[in-house]
């Protein structure tokens, strides 16, 4: 898949049709659209984080809707555009949606129903997308919640030739350089079989939604939002499809 495709859906979140909520401004506690089948972006809520606008929802709403805008133009896919959905991970509907996102998994927390309601999700087939996170603290965290969820479960780093990597755009080589330092992509296995289903992929060191969400202001260059959509939109399709 060559860039221009992509350039040329980026254009449409360049043209200044996203230019609601501040980034410091109130967040709702939920944002909750109902089901029609199409393709809708959850972020996932929790308890925990240090900034005003809570870790969760950081580069809500713009990094969402900008994301399904993109999403939308330049495949197949049906979504929601202009709105999003916001869940905890004992939502009783978290299941309807194939893809969910977390951001900051460094401040994260659970409680058990929590616990219990991502096992499921994931062991039913859904896929978790862990950003914007950095150094050692961070990641003990996210190791830790993720320990609580799935005790088996083991990290694994990823390079380039898995297929989520090609569900769409293929990535033949990975950033290196991500949003705060040396970036990895790191993901869960189904039984830790690197054979099977990919569950979880975080992206360590990397912010793609801070790419997302400025992508149509100038502040960040064009091909580190191009890149950051890649992924993004990889992740969607392979999820969609295995």
């Amino acid at each position: 898949m060559v860039l221009a495709g992509l350039a040329g859906g980026i254009a449409f979140a360049q043209d200044g049709f996203f230019r609601g909520r501040g980034r410091f401004s109130p967040v709702p506690a939920e944002a909750r659209v109902e089901y029609d089948g199409r393709f809708s972006f959850v972020r996932l809520r929790y308890q925990g984080g240090v900034r005003r606008d809570p870790g969760w929802a950081h580069d809500y709403p713009r990094a969402d809707w900008h994301f399904q805008r993109i999403l939308e133009e330049i495949t197949f896919t049906r979504t929601l555009r202009d709105e999003s959905n916001i869940l905890t991970l004992d939502d009783p509907d978290l299941g309807l949606h194939p893809v969910v996102y977390m951001s900051e998994p460094g401040f994260w927390t659970l409680t058990e129903a929590e616990t219990a309601g991502l096992r499921a999700y994931l062991q039913k087939g859904g896929f978790i997308i862990f950003d914007d996170f950095r150094g050692t603290r961070d990641w003990s965290n996210l190791q830790g919640r993720m320990a609580d969820v799935l005790p088996e479960a083991r990290w694994v780093t990823l390079d380039a030739s898995h297929p989520v990597f090609h569900s769409f755009f293929d990535i033949d080589t990975l950033v290196s350089e991500g949003y705060y330092g040396e970036a990895q992509f790191l993901g869960i296995f189904e039984d830790n079989d690197a054979t099977k289903r990919l569950l979880a992929v975080a992206n360590y060191n990397h912010d793609l939604g801070e790419l997302w969400e400025f992508s149509d202001t100038g502040w960040v260059p064009v091909d580190l939002s191009n890149e950051a959509y890649k992924y993004g939109v990889n992740y969607v399709i392979y999820a969609m499809t295995h």
